[in-house]
């Protein structure tokens, strides 16, 4: 199906809308909505958190009686089913739309394709595929959860030109500049959940919040600490929802840990650490969209290791720090170029005085 220009236009401003809640509708997708009558834009909106009015009702409101007879351009489609608010698909036809272009279908198996079909079946006009890869990048999360069942994971990791991330005794703060650091912040915010292991927790006594960004809400820390070895004064257990996940039953450090306020839980693989894999499944069971790791060479390589990093998030500092130092994966030894990992370069810019690669497998 063609599109026209106004078509592309009023999409491209729907995402620019959804965009507002890039750190706010978690669980939910982030999705945004324009309706345009006799070519102009009657009504706006998007959709703000998880229980509120979703993007259509939010521009429907705006728009009034001027939404009959509009086309509505919405970044997803319209959800038809009953969760915490009615049906979208619903309040578009009843407010008289004559036209709906969605940028995607919903891969949610409650809606995936019917709200679409419930709008045609009152007989109004419908379209999808508008801007499909860019709508498909914003909820990247979301998608990830309903197709497969586990969050999109981003590692993100900092290092100097020579891939170093710390010194042997640990020390590593600071490699990269602040302007890089407040750009990570901003990663942070939109992830549902920030990923670490034990090795970082004792090197860094990291918090692992979102600071420098006003956000209304903090994700959820998530440690992966086999063992149980998490310090009860370690920072990451202050100031928001943490999850310990363990491998050993150790009844009494659970208990400690629990004091604190943290929740533990425990996913044995067989060689007597923690099943990421597992532990990504029921993340995503909890409505994680986006997890964002910030970890250490060991769990960075397990975390490759088992196919389970969607995205790289790189910044390179113009330094060098030399050999004898920590490098960023723990991945086996090749003896052939045969065995090494293609990566696609997704975006390369200059953040203050460091580089930021986001690149993806191919």
């Amino acid at each position: 199906m063609s599109f026209s220009a106004v078509d592309h236009g009023m999409m491209a401003r729907a995402l620019q809308l959804a965009e507002h809640g890039l750190w706010t509708t978690s669980p939910n997708p982030r999705v945004g909505c324009v309706l345009v009558r006799d070519g102009q834009i009657v009504g706006e909106g998007w959709h703000k958190q998880a229980g509120g009015p979703h993007a259509e009702v939010n521009a429907l409101r705006a728009a009034g009686p001027l939404a009959r007879g509009a086309t509505a351009y919405v970044t997803l489609e319209p959800c038809s089913h009953h969760g915490r608010t009615p049906p979208c698909a619903e309040a578009l036809i009843a407010a008289g739309v004559s036209r709906v272009v969605a940028a995607m279908t919903d891969p949610n198996p409650l809606v995936s394709g019917q709200g679409l079909a419930l709008l045609e079946a009152a007989g109004i006009v419908t379209a999808s595929g508008l801007l499909e890869n860019e709508a498909h990048e914003l909820n990247i999360g979301f998608i990830s959860r309903m197709t497969r069942g586990r969050p999109w994971l981003r590692l993100k990791t900092a290092a100097s030109l020579d891939g170093k991330t710390a010194l042997n005794n640990g020390v590593s703060q600071w490699i990269t500049g602040p302007d890089a650091r407040r750009d990570g912040q901003r990663w942070r915010a939109r992830a549902c959940a920030i990923l670490t292991g034990i090795g970082t927790v004792r090197d860094d006594d990291p918090q692992l919040n979102v600071r420098d960004v006003e956000t209304p809400r903090q994700p959820l820390r998530v440690v992966v600490d086999s063992k149980l070895e998490t310090p009860l004064g370690a920072r990451i257990l202050q100031g928001g929802p943490v999850l310990i996940v363990g491998a050993l039953e150790n009844s009494e450090k659970m208990e400690m840990l629990r004091s604190t306020g943290a929740e533990v839980l425990i996913f044995p693989n067989a060689a007597g650490k923690v099943e990421l894999k597992d532990l990504l499944e029921e993340l995503g069971r909890r409505g994680i969209n986006e997890v964002h790791a910030e970890a250490g060479f060991k769990l960075n390589g397990s975390l490759l290791r088992e196919g389970l990093v969607d995205e790289l998030l790189l910044y390179l500092a113009p330094c060098l720090i030399g050999h004898a130092a920590s490098g960023l994966f723990n991945l086996p030894e090749l003896t052939s170029l045969d065995g090494k990992r293609l990566l696609q370069i997704r975006d390369l810019r200059q953040v203050g005085e460091d580089i930021r690669l986001i690149a993806r497998f191919r």
